[in-house]
């Protein structure tokens, strides 16, 4: 598993987000500018996951972007997944995006894989946003 630049951008944009839970919305200009974020990058990366219902948008003078979740409820995993894909590196040993790979004709090779997934997948699944709230 790889992150990409989007996925990494939308994990400090949403931790940034998840220091200003409870209270005014977040102006995009400012998330931007405190994770260095390329603002026209990060409205894209708010869009998708406004979408995905992890953020909400508020309009006006006082308008920006807020968690729409408590940050405890939001995991790492669900995250990458929704940015990135499967957190397995081989389609054949994802459990939410199965398809069939050539590594599927050596079963102990394709265990090793499934293995590996399911250390990456429990730790990004156990910690939530609010591990990383200073």
């Amino acid at each position: 598993m790889r992150l990409s630049r989007k996925s990494e951008y939308a994990l400090l944009a949403l931790v940034d987000l998840s220091r200003q839970y409870g209270k005014e919305p977040a102006k995009i200009m400012d998330v931007s500018i405190r994770n260095d974020i390329p603002k026209k990058y990060l409205e894209q990366i708010f869009l998708q996951l406004k979408g995905a219902g992890y953020v909400r948008s508020f309009r006006g003078a006082n308008g920006g972007y807020s968690l729409a979740k408590p940050p405890e409820e939001i995991t790492l995993a669900q995250i990458i997944r929704l940015i990135d894909g499967p957190l397995a590196s081989v389609g054949s040993a994802s459990l939410y995006y199965f398809e069939h790979t050539p590594i599927e004709k050596n079963k102990k090779l394709l265990q090793v894989f499934k293995e590996i997934r399911d250390e990456v997948s429990e730790k990004l699944e156990s910690m939530s946003l609010s591990d990383f709230v200073d």
